[in-house]
């Protein structure tokens, strides 16, 4: 590779960076000349590297589920120790949480596809885990996956909106702060569960499997 084709590279990474921050500190409003003055470039060579500000968005997209499939699979197939070194230094995966709030803000058909691709990625890390035998089997990993999608980012989306201004959010603190809250629940129902036998799961799968005349 060429000195020229390296500082492209570092170029095109720079500008990646500072649109996922960008975005997810204002959303996606935010204009092409503000994304290159934020990255120390100018417009022209964000739009030379990306074409247009949907193409930037979809590298920032393809950016941010590379790190968290990353990180979510070391979670659940690599030693616990991994994990806590995660949740030591959550602050740095601000940028990433604040980017995928503001596409779930925003919906439409751009939310609705990360959406839909986060859940993909839920299911992929989930079977790494049964894999691994760090995680339980499901009778049903798409439904599993679409409720710990929904779960996961509803609970951040509510905690926001609580925040005396949410739309002028100090991100590391937030996560930080949330994962001081939640991380102990979170951990006691994935590993301990919340019910003390299996009666309410028995109820529901003979009721599933013949349900009451007039509930088909």
């Amino acid at each position: 590779m060429s000195s020229a084709d390296a500082s492209d590279l570092t170029a095109r990474a720079r500008i990646r960076d500072a649109a996922i921050e960008h975005f997810g500190r204002h959303g996606f409003k935010v204009t092409i000349r503000a994304i290159a003055e934020k990255a120390g470039v100018s417009p022209g060579l964000v739009m030379h590297h990306f074409g247009s500000k949907d193409g930037l968005r979809k590298a920032c997209d393809d950016h941010v589920f590379e790190i968290v499939h990353r990180v979510k699979k070391e979670s659940v197939t690599a030693d616990p120790a991994v994990s806590l070194q995660h949740v030591a230094h959550i602050e740095e995966f601000a940028p990433l949480l604040a980017y995928a709030v503001r596409s779930f803000q925003e919906g439409g058909s751009v939310g609705l596809a990360l959406y839909e691709r986060m859940v993909a990625d839920i299911r992929d890390y989930l079977a790494a885990g049964e894999a691994a035998g760090r995680i339980r089997p499901s009778r049903d990993p798409g439904k599993r996956a679409r409720w710990l999608a929904e779960s996961s980012m509803g609970s951040l989306l509510v905690a926001l909106s609580m925040r005396p201004d949410p739309d002028d959010i100090d991100f590391p603190l937030f996560l930080r702060e949330w994962m001081e809250e939640h991380m102990l629940p979170l951990l006691e129902l994935y590993t301990e569960g919340l019910y003390t036998d299996r009666q309410m799961l028995d109820a529901y799968l003979l009721y599933v499997g013949d349900p009451p005349a007039g509930t088909r």
